[in-house]
């Protein structure tokens, strides 16, 4: 365990630890089974079997929001940790071990009793977008006593996500890694994670957002629906005053970043083929956190959070394929800026 004042750690992220179950299938796989695209959907863990067993999956690997984040920005060279669930299972101990062969600092004690380990099935249609069915499990059972205050210490940066909203325990445990983080003078980042997580929790969200939140990630589409306001421009003039920084994306149209009275708009990275959008806004939120801790330019950091999720976007699943501190450092230098 951690156990001093120094900082150690550029980013603690906190969120659902769940294994990934990714599979190709055509529209009308969504459309026969009833199931909504495009969104993020919890299921008991019956409804989760029954989708399984008519997929066949491509890969299973570690995943979930906070952790895919961490993970880009422990591929891109920066000292991270995680704070999450798992059951001491099969899968429970295959993610311990992913994430730990990633260079993430893992000290969350395991279930060992109660529900298995989470899995999201991830559907990805023939357009790249993804679909998730997800089966919470052990990381639901993530709570306040999860919370370690050295851990929260000896990081820069807090990074959690919205998807852990849904659970009380779990609320109640960012709540004080927030109040925890905000005593020892750190910075929290938050994201949005999935326009039907801000439909259940607007309000709370909305709270949070103005009086916990230093830097906050979403994609246009959530940022609309969390101030219920279909003009986007009128939705970065709405943040202006509720944050220091909020890094919004628009997919093929790049992002917008709000810092106090400025908005910047940076191009995207282009992506000759895009094979799978899953992990492309955890990802950018990892380029762009490391573009903070190493003191670039805001527009800088929205590049390297452009080319981060570029490269997770060219293949299937959420996590790099390549070390992301040499694709990064590489693009940087065909664009003229210092890597």
């Amino acid at each position: 365990m951690i156990n001093s004042d120094a900082v150690i750690y550029d980013v603690v992220g906190i969120g659902n630890a769940i294994v990934d179950v990714l599979a190709k299938v055509g529209d009308g796989f969504l459309s026969e089974r009833n199931l909504p695209k495009s969104e993020m959907i919890l299921l008991e863990a019956k409804d989760a079997g029954k989708i399984y067993t008519d997929i066949v999956p491509e890969r299973e690997v570690s995943g979930g929001s906070a952790a895919n984040t961490v993970a880009g920005l422990a591929s891109l060279g920066a000292a991270t940790a995680f704070i999450g669930k798992v059951h001491d299972d099969e899968l429970g101990q295959e993610f311990s071990r992913d994430i730990g062969a990633a260079g993430i600092d893992f000290f969350t004690p395991p279930l060992i009793q109660g529900p298995s380990t989470g899995r999201s099935i991830v559907l990805v249609t023939p357009d790249a977008e993804r679909s998730m069915f997800t089966y919470l499990g052990a990381s639901e059972k993530l709570s306040e006593e999860d919370i370690d205050e050295n851990i929260i210490k000896a990081g820069k940066i807090i990074y959690l996500e919205g998807y852990l909203w849904d659970k009380d325990d779990a609320k109640k445990a960012m709540v004080k890694a927030c109040e925890l983080a905000h005593k020892h003078n750190r910075k929290v980042a938050f994201s949005l994670s999935d326009k039907s997580v801000i439909k259940r929790h607007r309000e709370e969200f909305l709270k949070l957002v103005k009086e916990e939140v230093d830097i906050l990630f979403g994609n246009e589409e959530e940022i609309k629906v969390l101030f219920e306001e279909e003009d986007f421009y009128k939705t970065l003039e709405m943040l202006k005053p509720d944050v220091e920084i909020a890094a919004i994306t628009r997919n093929a149209q790049g992002s917008a970043i709000v810092n106090g009275r400025t908005i910047t708009f940076v191009e995207a990275e282009k992506v000759e083929n895009v094979v799978d959008t899953t992990g492309a806004g955890d990802l950018f939120a990892a380029g762009f956190l490391y573009g903070i801790i190493n003191g670039r330019s805001l527009g800088t950091c929205a590049i390297i959070g452009s080319i981060a999720a570029a490269e997770v976007i060219s293949h299937y699943g959420a996590r790099p394929e390549v070390s992301l501190r040499g694709f990064v450092r590489k693009k940087l230098l065909e664009y003229g800026k210092r890597p």
